[in-house]
């Protein structure tokens, strides 16, 4: 199923729509400000296995995952000071942060250092999902196993088909990965540059 959600002014019933999707264990597609993504519930094992199976991924390579503001990133990850004030400046915006990991993430989505990585997309209806949904949704680009990235979803739904249970359509995408940032340690390690002010960093 393929809905139109507007980017700029998400409609909450369609939001809805998605939700109750995620709600039942459903994978989405969804904008974000750098691919589309490809998620579900975060607390739903089986429907993260259901997401490693479709990518095709090992599971000691956990998926990011995407909260709405600072506050909620406090819930599933620890903070400290500089980070706090790094993240601040920084977000919503397309960076992925590395963290250290609360007791509320799932074994399934831990790095073996006990690390997650954690974005807050500058885009609506990530928001909207995050926070319609009550708690994080995972994130990991709509691809193929072989790298291959989907940024048309009408393309999404061709290549996945029953795989995928919802896909929102929500208008053009950068096309381009997100920012990898270590904040584990007393300074901000760079792992990948993608999209975003470095220079900020």
């Amino acid at each position: 199923m393929l809905i139109h959600i507007n980017p700029e002014t998400p409609q909450p019933r369609l939001i809805a729509r998605a939700v109750s999707v995620l709600e039942d264990g459903g994978i989405i597609a969804y904008p974000t400000d750098t691919y589309y993504g490809i998620g579900c519930d975060l607390l739903n094992k089986k429907a993260i296995e259901n997401i490693y199976r479709l990518k095709k991924r090992d599971k000691r390579e956990p998926f990011s995952f995407i909260c709405s503001d600072l506050k909620n990133i406090s819930d599933y990850a620890k903070v400290t000071n500089y980070a706090y004030k790094t993240m601040k400046r920084l977000l919503p915006g397309p960076y992925t942060f590395i963290l250290e990991g609360s007791r509320q993430v799932p074994k399934i989505m831990l790095a073996r250092r006990k690390t997650v990585g954690i974005r807050v997309p500058d885009h609506n209806i990530c928001i909207e999902l995050v926070k319609s949904l009550g708690h994080p949704v995972i994130s990991t680009s709509a691809a193929t196993p072989e790298g291959d990235i989907f940024n048309d979803p009408s393309f999404i739904q061709e290549h996945f088909k029953n795989s995928i249970d919802l896909i929102i359509d929500g208008g053009p995408v950068p096309g381009e990965p997100s920012s990898v940032i270590s904040l584990i340690g007393d300074e901000p390690e760079i792992l990948r540059e993608g999209l975003g002010r470095l220079e900020e960093v």
